[in-house]
């Protein structure tokens, strides 16, 4: 075969193509290299690659309401039991510091949201398991949260309800029940005297303690793996709205060297949500936050090396291995399945008894104009007929009447009017011997000829209702389940890699381990080393696949040769917070260290923390005073006479 010069020039690109897409040069969009390649290296189709699809489906869980407890009578003997809150910004946990059978779980577990229309009253607020789906109310929403602060406390108090209410506790006398709070690290001391007020004064609680929740799961975790007391380490704490840095030497926080970055998973869940609708831009509308967050948790992993496991996905059989397609819900009617007689007759009997009632009503309506515009000629004849018989005073009167000026005027309308009048009859009559034909030629028609069945559907316009679109039965050319599919690919590594890259949703922040690499050279040699013995990752956003694994790498390349350190993750990243406050309880009671009674509440302030081993550093507030004015000296009793100054001038 002879080419052309096009044909040679044509080959030429697809070989430079291919050339800079192998040599990375080009970083393509999985699907579009996976094509590109297959393409130009076998341009003949010979046999199709055996593939096996990891289709999933979106669970949409919905949450169901909270029962309401009973008061167990464990908890009130032989004193009233604390009771643990995990205030988180993502979820919150509560429950009882007791060893009562079913105690040992929290009993409630809800997203820490509310959501009350304007100018509702206080009863109609739904909050957190309350809300079966969040999607419908997403733009009612409130949170007490400020990233990872409480500032809405209007919301916090709701919670507070809630959770007494649920818990069997009645909040009109007061809470009768010490209560264990988490906090954010490094917490503004304006948040927790608001905090203090909140508990101290409305809910009037005998003892208070604060803790953090990510130093509640060190102290768990190390209690459970048996490390000897006081602790040393650095916990690596990812949440729903940022991460943080925590070094924790001889079982105290470092507070001066804590770092936050401000990157959580809610900027993972809005980034994916992005990435996907920029891809899918025909479902925007079901991809969802909800469903992008259970995406995350099902189905998301940390990359070990993030460069070398992008070079993975340009291979195609490795893409169809490792995609996972999320299935959409769509409707089964939209499928172009094969269609029986008897549903095509049914059809057909359907549209043709629309059309009659169409064609029916229509008939009316040219009945009724064509009897109006009939009464109207019979009035101007009648007009015309005075005119005739001479009664030129009764004719002028009555074209003043009907608004017109002359006799040409009338017999113009009269002309019109009859013109109108005989072609309507005339319309009147074709139709009716047209739509008694049509009836019976659409009644005669063989059932074979299914596939003409909707001819008469784009006369039909006035019934049309959403409810009653007409299902087309030829086959579509697409399939219609694969349409609905979610592809996700690549998207699956770079989301949770913005932990260690920020910048890749536009944040000007360093990373968790450039920030944990910053903290560490905050101390000497020594102290590097007692803290990397113990580098412990928790929180719910730390629950990705590998991300263990890509700490060890991150870490082996940051520590000099031949270092040693230790990695290890929580149990249960999400929920070890509880637990930690609840064996920190009844390892130490009530009332001890990390208590605030209602008596230091009122004699030192709010902001007032006394520290122990899961604790914020407390540092109170210093306020100046003002240096005290010196007082005017008193007027002396014989004052001397002041000197004289005399002024001369000179021109």
């Amino acid at each position: 075969m002879n080419f052309t010069e096009d044909h040679y020039r044509f080959i030429s690109i697809l070989k430079i193509w291919h050339v800079c897409l192998a040599s990375g040069l080009l970083l393509l969009p999985a699907r579009t290299a996976r094509r590109t390649t297959f393409d130009v290296t076998q341009p003949k189709m010979t046999a199709k690659l055996p593939t096996t699809c990891k289709i999933f489906s979106f669970q949409d869980y919905r949450s169901t309401p909270d029962p309401v407890y009973d008061l167990n009578p464990e908890c009130l003997q032989p004193s009233p039991a604390p009771i643990i809150i995990d205030n988180g910004s993502f979820q919150t946990r509560a429950g009882w510091a007791c060893a009562g059978d079913g105690l040992s779980q929290p009993l409630l577990q809800f997203k820490s949201v509310a959501a009350r229309s304007r100018g509702a009253a206080r009863s109609e607020t739904q909050i957190g398991n309350d809300i079966p789906n969040l999607e419908p109310l997403r733009w009612l929403l409130k949170s007490q949260f400020d990233r990872n602060v409480v500032v809405n406390f209007e919301i916090q108090e709701l919670m507070f309800d809630y959770i007494f209410m649920h818990l069997g506790i009645g909040t009109e006398g007061g809470v009768d029940h010490p209560v264990v709070l988490t906090e954010a690290p490094c917490n503004p001391l304006h948040c927790r005297q608001m905090m203090s007020e909140l508990l101290f004064e409305c809910y009037r609680v005998p003892q208070l303690s604060y803790g953090v929740d990510s130093l509640y799961s060190f102290y768990y975790n190390n209690i459970q793996q048996a490390v000897a007391q006081p602790h040393t380490g650095v916990v690596i704490s990812s949440g729903y709205h940022c991460s943080h840095i925590l070094p924790v030497i001889n079982g105290r926080l470092d507070a001066g060297n804590c770092k936050r970055v401000n990157v959580g998973g809610s900027h993972a869940a809005a980034y994916l949500q992005r990435l996907l609708q920029l891809k899918y831009p025909g479902h925007l509308a079901a991809v969802t936050l909800s469903r992008m967050e259970e995406l995350l948790h099902e189905h998301s992993y940390t990359a070990l090396d993030y460069q070398e496991e992008l070079e993975k996905w340009r291979s195609a059989e490795f893409y169809e291995r490792e995609v996972h397609r999320l299935q959409l819900p769509f409707s089964s009617k939209l499928l172009g399945g094969a269609v029986s007689v008897e549903e095509r007759q049914e059809k057909r009997a359907q549209q043709l008894r629309r059309l009659q009632e169409i064609n029916a009503r229509n008939a009316r309506r040219r009945e009724e104009k064509l009897q109006q515009d009939q009464d109207r000629l019979d009035k101007l004849l009648a007009v015309q007929e005075l005119l005739d018989d001479g009664l030129l005073e009764q004719f002028h009167r009555r074209l003043v009447e009907l608004n017109m000026d002359s006799s040409e005027e009338l017999q113009s309308y009269i002309s019109k009017l009859s013109l109108a009048v005989e072609q309507g009859r005339q319309r009147a009559l074709h139709s009716e011997g047209l739509d008694s034909k049509a009836t019976i030629s659409e009644l005669e028609a063989p059932m074979d000829e299914g596939e003409a069945v909707l001819e008469i559907e784009p006369e039909i316009t006035e019934d049309n209702t959403e409810g009653e679109k007409p299902v087309s039965v030829v086959q579509p050319v697409f399939n219609m389940a694969e349409y609905h599919q979610l592809f996700v690919g690549t998207e699956r590594l770079r989301v949770p890699e913005i932990l260690f890259q920020p910048s890749l949703i536009g944040e000007e922040q360093m990373g968790l381990m450039e920030a944990l690499q910053f903290v560490l050279e905050r101390y000497t040699p020594e102290q590097q080393e007692a803290l990397v013995q113990n580098v412990f990752l928790t929180g719910g956003n730390m629950q990705y696949p590998g991300m263990k694994e890509r700490v060890e790498r991150e870490l082996l390349a940051m520590r000099p040769f031949q270092s040693h350190f230790q990695v290890s993750m929580a149990t249960q990243p999400a929920l070890d917070a509880w637990f930690g406050a609840r064996q920190w309880v009844l390892q130490n009671g009530s009332g001890g260290l990390g208590w605030v009674t209602r008596q230091d509440y009122e004699e030192k302030g709010g902001e007032y923390l006394t520290e122990h081993c899961a604790s914020n550093t407390f540092i109170p507030m210093r306020i100046s005073k003002p240096p005290a004015r010196e007082l005017p000296a008193p007027p002396r009793a014989n004052p001397e006479p002041l000197p004289t100054c005399t002024v001369t001038s000179s021109v």
